[in-house]
């Protein structure tokens, strides 16, 4: 086994890869109710386009992930895409800038991920403990979020291959029995497809401007569960083998997320219709299951979905740390990042990750989908700079010799620039619409509040790396010297 150049260790292969990312058709739980309410039925073709668009992007993010095998993924690869390659040593450098926002932005993606379902953990276990109510709710987020997030950091801090034996625990027991409950109502005889055909889109659709800033706002909602998958390529200086094992990773995992999306918004909404799903803003699942096993496996589903959340709880946790510490390898944020334990966990960053969720918790207390909203913004501008990121690394005369193991399609470069004026201005419009549209200005303001805290952070972070390299070259001279 050999280490990474940049402290993290090569202990996984595509199988562990898939492990840690099967848990992310559950992230469509807290986006079941909000796509159904605007969109009714269409929204099953909703989440089938998004799982698409997943792969189209990610095919293009496994070959830059491939051809820069030390770099974490996304917020690794657009920082050396973007980096200056002219020699010059400058202290402020604009591609150092965009690729750090890049990295900075997937960090806002995954980060307020862990807020979002320690509060639907909470929804879950008042329905199964009714007592638990008479708690203030807010106060039983907080109690529920320590004891989530301590206990998986001191997972983390052992290492990445202890989080994949979790993601098998924890799919095994999740996943499959989820499966079987959305596939029952097919079986038993209460899935209608009437509720369906018969309620496609709202009786008072039409396609004006509104209507069509609403599907944008919805396509942001969707690809922030339906495209995440891509998050197995962080991983990438982690793979054994990664020119092999991380496309095996990407695609098994990308098969698996275009089956269950589409089969559990299917299959809840010809099993509820659509004012069953809204009277369930918690749960949906719940009376599916009620449905085909009776009250007691309604409790059970529960248990489930509580588990599937401690599991997109711990792959937030790793994939947003690990942007960190990519960031900071670049230059991008403060060194202090930089530093892992001695299984190349980068704790320090996992720490801030745990206090910005415990913020959260209280600013946006009990709505996991305004807290949604704010990360979704996030991912806009992650895919945007990414998929140009990967046109530059087709034109760029110098980047274009970069070996590449695997590569996508021929022509892809084009849709990929294609996917990227999609996502700005396009995408980014539609989400502050929707994000106004249901929350005021609240998730918009602190969304960007958040992407602009990069600025000073990133001004601070190259002083910082400059100064180093100052005294690194002002050493290095007096060696040769004496």
């Amino acid at each position: 086994m050999t280490d990474s150049d940049n402290g993290l260790h090569r202990r996984i292969d595509w199988k562990q890869g898939l492990l840690i990312g099967i848990g992310i058709p559950l992230a469509i739980l807290p986006s079941i109710v909000p796509t159904t309410m605007f969109l009714w039925a269409a929204s099953i073709l909703l989440w089938g386009l998004a799982v698409v668009q997943g792969f189209i992007q990610n095919m293009a993010f496994g070959e830059l992930a491939v051809a820069f095998p030390n770099a974490s993924g996304i917020p690794g690869f657009t920082q050396e895409i973007f980096k200056s390659r002219d020699g010059v040593d400058r202290k402020y450098e604009k591609g150092r800038l965009i690729g750090g926002f890049c990295g900075w932005a997937y960090w806002l993606v995954w980060a307020p991920g862990l807020a979002v379902f320690i509060i639907v953990i909470c929804g879950y276990l008042v329905g199964l403990f009714p007592n638990l109510a008479s708690i203030d709710f807010l106060t039983l987020n907080l109690i529920v979020g320590l004891m989530v997030l301590v206990g998986l950091a001191v997972l983390a801090s052992r290492g990445l291959e202890h989080s994949a034996k979790l993601g098998l625990i924890v799919g095994v027991v999740t996943l499959l029995p989820i499966a079987i409950i959305t596939l029952a109502p097919f079986v038993t005889g209460n899935f209608h497809l009437d509720n369906i055909t018969n309620y496609m889109v709202p009786a008072d659709w039409v396609w004006d401007g509104d209507h069509i800033l609403l599907v944008l706002g919805m396509m942001v909602i969707a690809q922030w569960s339906a495209c995440c998958w891509e998050v197995v390529a962080v991983y990438g200086p982690e793979y054994h083998k990664p020119s092999v094992d991380l496309p095996k990773a990407l695609f098994a995992c990308g098969a698996i997320c275009l089956f269950m999306f589409v089969l559990i918004q299917t299959s809840v909404i010809g099993a509820l219709g659509i004012d069953g799903i809204l009277a369930e803003p918690i749960s949906p699942l719940r009376p599916v299951a009620a449905m085909a096993f009776g009250e007691l496996g309604g409790s059970v589903v529960i248990l489930l979905l509580v588990c599937a959340c401690v599991l997109l709880i711990q792959i937030g946790y790793s994939a947003g740390a690990r942007a960190m510490h990519s960031m900071a390898l670049m230059g991008n944020l403060p060194c202090w990042f930089v530093k892992t334990n001695k299984n190349g966990e980068p704790m320090r960053a996992i720490l801030v990750i745990a206090l910005f969720n415990m913020a959260l918790l209280v600013l946006l207390q009990g709505n996991p989908v305004a807290i949604l909203a704010i990360s979704a913004i996030g991912y806009v501008f992650v895919f945007a700079i990414a998929l140009a990121a990967y046109v530059k690394a087709h034109r760029d005369p110098e980047l274009r010799k970069i070996i590449r193991p695997y590569k996508a399609p021929r022509g892809w470069v084009w849709i990929a620039l294609a996917l990227a004026i999609l996502q700005i201005p396009f995408l980014l419009i539609g989400g502050i619409y929707i994000n106004y549209l249901e929350f005021g200005m609240t998730s918009n303001i602190i969304a960007f509040g958040v992407l602009a805290l990069f600025f000073p952070l990133w001004i601070y972070s190259q002083n910082e790396s400059f100064a180093q390299r100052k005294s690194r070259t002002a050493i290095d001279e007096k060696v040769e010297v004496s």
